[in-house]
């Protein structure tokens, strides 16, 4: 493979006209590349079917993660020896020095099956504390190429999906994450291994930090199996008490033995209860959001920011939309019941973590969607202790139905008819409501893609938090 990194003359097809494919054929017209755009519903595009594509007038392409690798046109790609790559990489490729350093800006990596946004937005926001211009970037937030042109910026905070990932070869981080690791999207990856495979990537010679979940076994076997820079740390997060080389929780608090601040300093950073987006007012502790602010605090120490400024900066973080978010409370007999947004859980890995916060036996959850291949016998077995009773949704709702009826036969269910589509949710909350008594909390965790009745995750979200507003409204008291 002829590998372009002087774009100008060169004539590259970008495939796929979504926000990051607009922003990467803007960024190479830039660099003087001739630019062929392909996207089959976009009517401004350049090409439109397969057979229109001149493999011969190409020197390389540019393809957004809608198309899996067993897609025609890549396939033939492929068996070209042709130079393919996600916008990622040509980011890394077209990186510019910042005005305020006179280096490219320093890249932090974070991907994994779930916790991406949260740990992204979470170092961001550390790094700006500290006084780099670090915007969250990549997967969320400005299109990576962009903002690896800008020079403006002094660091990256870059969620990387699998899907990026597969195109990306030629990354060298500063410091790099892997969440945690389940089954998800394997269809496009054509299997786990492959997917993990993709993953692991982002430890390829990352030069400071190289940070994984100790709590995770396939995730430390892929930070033990990498080849970092010389010099870079491995650190390990863990929600249980931290060994050295590692940051996690003894006693209560966030405790950092990860050797990448200097020893005499204090290891104990802060109570995790003073952290507000990590507990309920109850002191009920979100694990999966902990996690995530024990991987984002080793990523900043990786890149020098100091524990005070970084605490500081994480006390004041409030989380993105849809995840795991009280967005309604009714006062009932004895009590209330909440009405908790997590949109964001569209697998079954993110759904248990959101399911594992709540207490035994007091949580309604509206479950339910596209299933993506998913199966759900696993995680319902796993929560039947915790789930009171479920509302499933979707427009095709056997994988979860087939999981109660063999892992939780006794659980009460309620199916909502996928049509009217308009009225779904509405539908959704009432049946949730109906199963809810004081103490409980009404769950929206659906362990699925929104896309089969909704536009989005954020969609769902929207409309569930609107509809338990008006229950609240018609039932509370």
């Amino acid at each position: 493979m002829n590998k372009v990194e002087d774009f100008s003359g060169k004539t590259v097809m970008v495939a796929g006209l979504g926000v990051s494919g607009v922003s990467a054929a803007n960024v190479l017209r830039d660099h003087g590349a001739n630019v062929l755009t392909f996207d089959e519903r976009k009517a401004d595009a350049d090409l439109h079917s397969y057979d229109e594509i001149d493999f011969d007038a190409l020197d390389a392409i540019m393809t957004s993660p809608v198309f899996a690798p067993s897609t025609p046109f890549l396939r033939e790609a492929a068996r070209r020896g042709m130079d393919v790559m996600s916008e990622v990489e040509l980011a890394w490729r077209l990186r510019v020095p910042s005005r305020a350093t006179g280096r490219p800006a320093a890249w932090v990596g974070i991907t994994g099956t779930n916790g991406k946004t949260s740990t992204t937005e979470m170092t961001s926001e550390m790094l700006r504390a500290a006084g780099f211009t670090a915007p969250a970037v990549g997967n969320i937030g400005t299109p990576v190429s962009a903002a690896a042109v800008d020079p403006a910026n002094t660091a990256l905070a870059v969620e990387l999906s699998s899907f990026q990932m597969h195109y990306t070869d030629s990354l060298e981080l500063d410091c790099a994450a892997i969440t945690n690791l389940a089954d998800d999207h394997l269809d496009w990856h054509g299997g786990f291994e492959n997917y993990a495979a993709d993953k692991a990537k982002v430890y390829h010679g990352v030069r400071r930090a190289l940070v994984f979940n100790a709590d995770d076994k396939r995730v430390s076997a892929l930070a033990a199996a990498a080849k970092p820079a010389e010099g870079c740390r491995r650190v390990g997060f863990t929600l249980g008490v931290p060994a050295e080389g590692q940051i996690g929780v003894e006693d209560g608090w966030i405790v950092d033995r990860s050797g990448l601040r200097d020893s005499a300093e204090d290891p104990k950073l802060a109570r995790v209860l003073d952290f507000a987006h990590l507990s309920e007012p109850d002191g009920t502790v979100y694990p999966h959001l902990l996690a995530d602010a024990l991987c984002a605090l080793a990523l900043v120490f990786g890149l020098g920011v100091d524990a005070e400024t970084a605490v500081r900066a994480l006390k004041g973080f409030a989380p993105g939309g849809h995840r795991i978010a009280t967005v309604a409370e009714a006062r009932v007999p004895g009590g209330t019941v909440r009405f908790v947004d997590d949109s964001k859980a569209t697998n079954a890995h993110a759904a248990h973590a959101s399911l594992s916060s709540f207490a035994h036996g007091h949580v309604v959850w509206i479950a339910g969607g596209l299933a993506k291949g998913s199966r759900f016998e696993d995680l319902v077995a796993d929560q039947c202790e915790t789930i009171k009773a479920a509302v499933i949704i979707g427009k095709d709702t056997a994988p979860m139905r087939e999981a109660f009826a063999a892992s939780a036969p006794d659980t009460p269910i309620t199916v909502i008819d996928p049509e009217p589509n308009d009225t779904v949710m509405d539908r959704a909350v009432e049946a949730a409501g109906g199963f809810a008594e004081a103490g409980d909390v009404v769950l929206m965790a659906p362990a699925c893609a929104s896309m089969d009745q909704f536009r989005s995750y954020a969609d769902r979200g929207d409309r569930f938090a609107k509809a338990a507003e008006s229950w609240v409204a018609a039932h509370g008291e």
